[in-house]
């Protein structure tokens, strides 16, 4: 930031004073109790503990603390000990002071909450899985201890990501990553809807900067098309709230770009065709708690004398709140355009917690309020999943992050107890949530007093009863339908205990046999068996020996004594089988090349298939992708697209060995998948494969058709120079009569 850099010490002064006394004046109009001079002492002791520091961006380091602050007051709502906490979050880390001189100045609370934040700085991850899962650990006990540590730290990562602009390429990634991996599927449990669509936008934004600008820019095309719509819709209903002598704000929500983008992709729309673009949303007055329920469904009333209601689409969250405390009534009706439009029904006091979530409770609850106890039982969930953790890191933050994200049902059981689950759960997911002992022995259940097998997804509002036998025994297929992060927790500890026998006596087994032979009992052997007997982990090779379900044989004795290397993960053949090549012998040697993790690498290939990586079958990108580099075990750079699933894991999971990546190819083709759908008629084929080889001169290496009634779809295998000739392709094969779709698949 060259304008900070060129301020005077004077002008310097007057707007870091300025900045903190944003967040004083915001404090004031708040409601909290006024401890204004707690705060000014903490600002003073982190302005003097910070001095002369300064942020890779090159402003005063002490901006950072008080942007912090100020998220955490203004926009979480939060008071004067999160206040001090957010303003000190980084003094113990980075300077000579200790918790202890915190506690001596500002007292125990606060200190607690800067030594929960000092436990987990850095970003939850380090460089190695074992590392990021305990600090991640770390994270979520100190949660369900004091959840204003979380809080705060979300508004340190919201910060962050608002200025990630000055950090190096590969950096961002890394950052975006976690982001998207972790916090904001926590910012969605914790309610904080704004930041967590902050945090994706944000995310989206440095992942792929080309696609935000795009969708972007449409959006400001159509701004003046969609108020007119919006126009159109809401008048005649805002003249019924007036009739009704309601006291009301009525406004138009629009969808964020990250999620525009996702429905784009997911259901393979041009952003012409994501009609859904904004949502109406009501926010009422309503002094009188009682009342809001009751008013509620009077709007909702008139909003259905206006429009036709979408049956299948009415939510309501006030009488059964989400998990993470939202209350609102949802319909969705039919504009005057012919296209659905989504009303959200909110009194004030739910407006302002589903936009600041928890933080919102603390001024509304009267005693023990509902709401929060919802928050307890997560809470006492993720207690339960830490203290049994999974083996695997990367298990234990994938076991986790099932439940973050997850939509909800409401199920009952027969005696009218409510329980929580998320979307998709099924029979046994309930057995285990109500204990483990019923999720072991679970034989089915009877949803609505019919009886059906344990593996029977449930709807809101499903009546379930659990049944369960002595002689049932858990199975290792559960996990393939169990969808809560605490059964499949609660399922491998069961299956573990089962097979600890066998699995003991295979370990044995293993370490004789090392012994014997006089091989070392090193990551690498251990690695090189799994990946000859193609076993998922260590405990599954010791109890497949156990269980005499494999033997070591000699043949494995002599390959064991070389030094052993890591294993490669992925599949290097891919990249020259995408290329329609045969395989190299040296497609998976190791280099010793070392790579510059902070300058952009440029990926090589020829149209022979030499290349300077490999890419993977998990999404198998091709030049014009928006990629990523991952230096894996055998120092060789794995490209992967940055909405790769596993590239996702990668950035969270493996910051320092993500690369920033850029394209560089000479004549090499790619093989790539395209989908098409449309209405059958004859000749649609040849005109198909008239317009692809002849027209656009492309090499189509397989066609596969299939014609099914009325409707013709054709799956080819086409060999092209960049995703941009593949965008080209599909749009000219929209032009043909009768096709309505197609799209790139992997």
């Amino acid at each position: 930031m060259t304008e900070v850099q060129r301020l005077s010490p004077e002008e310097e002064d007057k707007m870091i004073e300025s900045a903190f006394a944003d967040v004083l004046q915001g404090y004031l109009n708040s409601n909290h109790r006024k401890k204004v001079e707690i705060i000014e002492r903490a600002y003073r002791f982190a302005r003097e503990a910070h001095a002369g520091v300064r942020r890779r961006s090159g402003e005063p380091y002490i901006l950072h603390p008080i942007a912090v602050a100020k998220i955490a007051s203004q926009e979480i709502g939060l008071g004067s000990t999160s206040i001090c906490a957010a303003l000190l979050h980084d003094v113990v880390e980075d300077t000579e002071y200790t918790v202890a001189d915190i506690e001596q100045h500002f007292g125990a609370k606060i200190a607690q909450l800067v030594e929960g934040l000092t436990k987990i700085s850095g970003g939850i991850f380090g460089d190695k899985a074992s590392v990021q899962a305990e600090n991640f650990r770390k994270l979520l006990l100190t949660m369900s201890e004091d959840i204003r540590v979380v809080l705060i730290k979300m508004a340190d990562r919201l910060h962050n990501m608002r200025t990630l602009g000055s950090m190096a390429p590969n950096k961002q990634y890394k950052i975006a990553g976690e982001t998207l991996y972790i916090y904001a599927p926590l910012a969605h449990r914790l309610g904080l809807f704004a930041i967590k669509t902050e945090l994706e936008d944000l995310a989206f934004k440095y992942e792929h900067p080309k696609a935000y600008e795009e969708i972007s820019e449409k959006i400001r095309q159509s701004e003046e098309r969609r108020a007119a719509v919006y126009t159109d819709f809401s008048v005649p209903i805002k003249e019924k709230l007036d009739k009704m002598g309601l006291k009301y704000e009525a406004k138009a929500r629009l969808k964020s770009v990250y999620s525009i983008w996702k429905k784009m992709e997911t259901k393979h729309l041009p952003f012409e065709e994501v009609y859904d673009l904004y949502a109406m949303r009501i926010v009422f007055d309503c002094p009188d708690q009682s009342r809001e329920k009751t008013i509620c469904w009077e709007i909702y009333s008139a909003i259905t004398d206006l429009y036709r209601l979408h049956p299948d689409r009415t939510r309501d969250w006030i009488v059964t709140p989400k998990a993470n405390g939202y209350q609102a009534l949802h319909l969705t009706v039919m504009g005057p355009d012919g296209n659905w439009v989504e009303v959200q029904i909110r009194s004030k006091r739910m407006d302002e917690i589903a936009e600041k979530g928890f933080a919102a409770h603390w001024k509304y609850k009267i005693g023990e309020g509902d709401e929060e106890s919802e928050l307890n039982v997560w809470l006492r969930t993720i207690k339960d999943i830490l203290d049994n953790p999974e083996p695997s890191a990367i298990d234990f933050l994938d076991t986790l992050k099932l439940n973050l994200f997850a939509s909800e049902i409401v199920v009952f059981t027969p005696k009218g107890e409510l329980i929580t689950l998320p979307a998709r759960s099924t029979v046994l997911d309930v057995a285990f949530a109500l204990h483990s002992e019923l999720g072991i022995h679970c034989i089915a259940g009877k949803v609505n007093h019919k009886l059906v097998p344990l593996s029977s997804r449930l709807s809101s509002g499903d009546q379930v009863e659990i049944l369960t036998s002595q002689s049932q025994m858990p199975q290792a297929e559960w996990a393939d339908f169990l969808v809560t992060a605490h059964a499949k927790t609660r399922l491998r500890q069961a299956l573990r205990k089962m097979r600890q026998p066998i699995t003991a006596k295979g370990s044995e087994m293993l370490r004789e046999w090392l012994a014997e032979h006089n091989i070392p009992d090193t990551n690498a052997v251990i690695s090189k068996i799994l990946g000859t007997y193609h076993v998922a982990n260590r405990d599954d090779l010791c109890y497949q020996l156990g269980n005499e379900e494999i033997m070591l044989g000699d043949f494995l004795v002599k390959a064991l004594r070389k030094p052993a290397e890591a294993v490669q993960p992925s599949k290097p053949g891919i990249f020259r089988k995408m290329l329609g090549l045969g395989k190299k012998n040296n497609d998976s040697e190791p280099t010793n090349e070392k790579i510059n993790t902070k300058e952009v690498y440029m990926l090589r290939c020829d149209e022979n298939g030499n290349a300077n990586f490999i890419t993977c079958d998990c999404c198998a990108p091709i030049p014009g992708d928006d990629t990523l580099g991952f230096i894996n075990d055998d120092n060789k750079v794995e490209v992967h697209t940055l909405d790769c699933k596993r590239a996702q894991v990668l950035k969270a999971g493996y910051g320092p060995r993500i690369l920033a990546t850029a394209w560089e190819t000479s004549g090499a083709k790619f093989l790539v998948n395209i989908h098409i759908e449309g209405i059958d008629r004859h000749g649609i084929l040849q005109e198909l494969i008239q317009l692809i080889s002849t027209h656009l001169a492309i090499d189509i290496r397989s066609l596969n058709i299939e014609a099914k009634g009325e409707i013709f779809t054709c799956d080819l295998a086409v060999r092209v120079a960049s995703a941009d000739v593949v965008h080209s392709l599909c749009n000219k094969v929209l032009t043909i009569n009768g096709i309505k779709s197609a799209a790139r698949i992997i």
